[in-house]
C-alpha cells in the first residue's frame, strides 16, 4: 500500500470514531428533579389547594413546563411552577407533577391530597298538613361520605327565639335526627337544621312548610232545654236558681210559668217571678194573676221572649280547631245573647193567711209553687270533611 492509501485509510477510521463519539452524545439526556409541595393537604369539599412546584431543578438548561394531573381527571399545563385547584368531590386525590426541561428529559413526583366530604341531608317532610296534627321532620337518611359520627342541631322556629339571646335563627331545639312538631294553628313555618361530622364538614339546610286550617260542616239543630221545680214559700220569703243555657248553644226564645196551688181562702196571694241575664242587662218580671176558679186554673205568672238571636247558617267553614269553631259561632256578633248567667227569682210578696198553731195545716195551700222553665236553642253539630 502506498503513503496515500495509508493516509486514506487512517482518515477514515478517525472518521468512523469521531462518528460513533457523536452518536453517543445525542443519545444521553440530562434529567431534571420534580419538587412538589401543596397547602394545605387535608381540606373540606369544595375548597381550593395550592401547588408548588418551584423547587423543581432543570439540572441542565431550564424546565420547559410543568403538567399537573390532579387525581381528578383533570389536568393542566402551566409554564410557572405554582397553582392551584379546587376539589368538588370527597375522597383521597394523587396529584402529580411532571417538569420536563429543554433538553428533553422529565421527572415527576405526587402528592396526596385529603378531601373531607360534608354530611348529605336527607331531609323528608309530610305535605297537606293540618292544624293540630304532630309534624315529623326526618333526617335519619341523612349520610357521612366518610361514615363518621354526625351531630344534628334543629331550629324549629326562625322567627321564635327559643334560647332568649336576642338571634332567632341559631336555637338549638333538638339533637335527634328525626323529631316531632306538634301544631296548635294554621300558619307558616321555617327553620333549619345543621349536621356537623366532627371533622369539619358542616351542613346546613332550611326547611319550611305551612299549617293550613281544617274544614267542617256545619249543621244547626234545635233543642228544647227544660227545667222543673217545685218548693214553698212564706209571705216576704225568695228563692232563686242559676242556670246557664247558654252554654255551646244558641238561644232563641224562652218560655217561663208559674204556677200557685189552688187557694182554699180569698185573696189569692200574690207572687212575682223575674229573670236577670246578667251579661245581656236584660231583666223581666211578672206578678202572679188569680185563674178562673171555675175553669180550675190556678193563680200564675208567665215571661216569655221569642227572637232572643238569629238562626244559625248551615254551612261550611274552615278553622284550626272544632273548639275554635264552635267559640267563633257562638261568639258572633249579634248573635251573643244569652250565654252568660241566667237568675230567676220568685219573691212570696203577699202569701196570708198563714197556719198560727205549729201542727196545723196551713189553711192558705197557694204558697205551694211550681215553676217550668222551656228555652229552646239552636246547637251547631260539626263534622270534619276532607279537602278536594
Amino acid at each position: 500500500m502506498n503513503i496515500k492509501g495509508s493516509l486514506f485509510l487512517v482518515l477514515v477510521l478517525i472518521a468512523q470514531s469521531l462518528a460513533g463519539c457523536t452518536g453517543a452524545v445525542l443519545d444521553t439526556t440530562t434529567e431534571p428533579r420534580a419538587g412538589l409541595s401543596a397547602y394545605p393537604t387535608e381540606i373540606q369539599e369544595g375548597e381550593m389547594v395550592t401547588f408548588d412546584a418551584r423547587t423543581s431543578d432543570a439540572i441542565e438548561g431550564i424546565i420547559k413546563g410543568y403538567a399537573w394531573d390532579f387525581g381528578t381527571g383533570d389536568e393542566s399545563t402551566t409554564i410557572a411552577g405554582f397553582t392551584s385547584y379546587q376539589f368538588l368531590d370527597p375522597g383521597t386525590f394523587t396529584v402529580r407533577l411532571t417538569v420536563t426541561n429543554d433538553q428533553g428529559g422529565e421527572d415527576s413526583t405526587t402528592v396526596t391530597i385529603r378531601v373531607n366530604g360534608a354530611p348529605k341531608i336527607n331531609l323528608t317532610i309530610p305535605t297537606d298538613i293540618r292544624a293540630g296534627d304532630i309534624v315529623l321532620l326526618d333526617a335519619s337518611d341523612t349520610v357521612d361520605p366518610e361514615n363518621g359520627p354526625m351531630s344534628f342541631a334543629w331550629d324549629l322556629n326562625d322567627f321564635e327565639d327559643s334560647d332568649g339571646d336576642g338571634d332567632y335563627r341559631n336555637d338549638i331545639d333538638s339533637t335527634d335526627d328525626m323529631v316531632y312538631i306538634p301544631t296548635t294553628s294554621s300558619g307558616f313555618i321555617m327553620g333549619s337544621l345543621t349536621v356537623d361530622d366532627g371533622a369539619g364538614g358542616i351542613s346546613y339546610q332550611q326547611f319550611e312548610f305551612n299549617i293550613e286550617s281544617r274544614m267542617y260542616k256545619v249543621v244547626w239543630v234545635e233543642n228544647t232545654l227544660e227545667w222543673d221545680f217545685d218548693d214553698y214559700l212564706a209571705q216576704g220569703e225568695s228563692w232563686s236558681v242559676n242556670l246557664t243555657p247558654g252554654e255551646a248553644a244558641r238561644i232563641i226564645s224562652y218560655e217561663a210559668l208559674l204556677e200557685l196551688d189552688q187557694e182554699l181562702f180569698l185573696p189569692p196571694d200574690n207572687f212575682t217571678l223575674s229573670l236577670n241575664v246578667v251579661e245581656d242587662g236584660h231583666h223581666r218580671s211578672s206578678q202572679t194573676t188569680p185563674g178562673n176558679i171555675t175553669k180550675n186554673e190556678t193563680t200564675s205568672a208567665q215571661l216569655n221572649d221569642t227572637d232572643l238571636n238569629p238562626s244559625g247558617t248551615n254551612d261550611v267553614f274552615e278553622a284550626d280547631s272544632a273548639a275554635e269553631l264552635l267559640e267563633s259561632l257562638l261568639n258572633t256578633t249579634g248573635a251573643r245573647f244569652g250565654q252568660g248567667d241566667w237568675i230567676w227569682t220568685i219573691v212570696a210578696t203577699a202569701a196570708d193567711p198563714d197556719s198560727f198553731i205549729d201542727g196545723v195545716p196551713d189553711p192558705d195551700t197557694g204558697n205551694d209553687w211550681t215553676l217550668t222553665i222551656t228555652i229552646t236553642v239552636l246547637t251547631p253539630v260539626l263534622t270534619e270533611v276532607a279537602y278536594d
